[in-house]
């Protein structure tokens, strides 16, 4: 298993949120994920979310996947290569 990092946060922080610590891991994950700082495995992941669970939180908040020009061409260069495009 990977390190473990851990964060300390005063209860009060947590209270006045009204989050437990498994939902602010799910506020975080969300949020990382919609500024682009992780993809969505390494954002499930630290939701403890499984990916479909995880999208459908997504999509719930209206965040769309990220999925740029860039990765699209990769998926057709990819598809012409196995001959199938």
């Amino acid at each position: 298993m990977s390190d473990v990092v851990s964060l300390e946060l005063p209860r009060s922080v947590l209270d006045s949120a009204r989050l437990t610590a498994d939902e602010l891991k799910v506020e975080l994950a969300v949020l990382l994920y919609a500024q682009g700082r992780l993809s969505v495995g390494k954002a499930r992941e630290l939701a403890g979310m499984g990916l479909w669970q995880f999208r459908q939180l997504l999509a719930s908040r209206q965040i769309g996947p990220h999925y740029g020009v860039e990765e699209y061409q990769e998926d057709l260069d990819a598809l012409r290569e196995i001959g199938l495009r």
